[in-house]
């Protein structure tokens, strides 16, 4: 009984102690450079990158772009799949009705600006199962992982 119950007990401070059960936090993924300059969070089983317009001064109609991986970094095909975008910069709110367009993208347009306050919800759908969210602030600062402490 004893071995069984130090056999459990390894195994779990083992997996507390996981590197891959902290890699994919959003607060380690804003660590990370996006393949696709963008930015990236968790969504369920799936990494989603967030790219938008980094210099649009006025409301216009911009690309919303998310790419979608899995844990691993492969792409996932976004065939089938569906979503929308919901952005609000400065006072304003627009959506982006999301379409497949390409290997593991999905891609929609609507009319924002590029403010460093935008917030962005991605829902994505594919078939078959039930929606993924992501929030993300594509264009605040970037964490490298050493701005938020001292030495």
């Amino acid at each position: 009984m004893k071995k069984a119950l130090f056999l459990i007990a390894a195994a779990s401070a083992f997996g507390l102690a996981s590197p891959t059960l902290l890699a994919h936090t959003d607060d380690v993924l804003e660590t990370q450079k996006a393949p696709n300059g963008g930015q990236l969070r968790m969504a369920g089983v799936y990494h989603y990158e967030l790219v938008v317009a980094k210099n649009s001064k006025e409301a216009k109609d911009n690309a919303v772009v998310v790419y979608v991986t899995d844990h691993d970094g492969k792409k996932v095909a976004t065939s089938g799949a569906s979503g929308t975008a919901t952005i609000l910069a400065g006072k304003a709110k627009a959506t982006a009705t999301l379409a497949p367009d390409g290997d593991n993208r999905l891609k929609g347009m609507a009319k924002y600006l590029s403010a460093p306050d935008m917030k962005v919800v991605v829902s994505i759908t594919f078939p078959g199962k039930a929606a993924e969210q992501a929030r993300f602030t594509p264009l605040a600062a970037a964490k490298d992982g050493h701005t938020d402490h001292k030495h």
